[in-house]
């Protein structure tokens, strides 16, 4: 199955630049109401992934309360816990579904790495659902 059919493309979502600051992380998290979302260079290469608690450990490591200080430093500063794993256009059903166990959602890549959109988790289990659901039907 091309797994295209679930991309929600990069203009639909929500990310970052390398070159943000962590004040416009947490504004662009907070309007989108997104607790991790992907940062991509400025060629528009995916580079990796930033959540809430990234940001949250970071400022507290920092003793960082007022938001105004935010706005110099640079995301890239974050300690991330882990970069959620990407996967190219032209991987399979199976490589999506073990990515998916462990992330949110997928970031996908073009041959040269640049970001066309994502999948998310629940796009996956709802088609493994309605597969599962159409298999019991031909048993029966």
């Amino acid at each position: 199955m091309n797994i295209l059919f679930f991309l929600k493309p990069k203009s639909e979502i929500a990310y970052v630049y390398d070159y943000h600051t962590v004040r416009q992380a947490l504004e662009i998290m907070e309007y989108h109401k997104y607790s991790s979302i992907p940062i991509l260079n400025k060629e528009g290469q995916y580079i990796g992934s930033i959540t809430e608690g990234d940001l949250l450990w970071e400022l507290k490591k920092l003793d960082l309360l007022n938001l105004k200080k935010a706005e110099v430093i640079s995301i890239m500063k974050i300690k991330r816990r882990r970069d959620y794993h990407f996967v190219n256009v032209e991987c399979n059903m199976e490589d999506l579904i073990e990515r998916a166990m462990e992330q949110n959602f997928v970031p996908v890549v073009d041959d040269e790495e640049h970001f066309i959109g994502i999948i998310t988790r629940r796009d996956i289990i709802g088609y493994c659902y309605n597969r599962m659901k159409d298999s019991e039907k031909n048993d029966n």
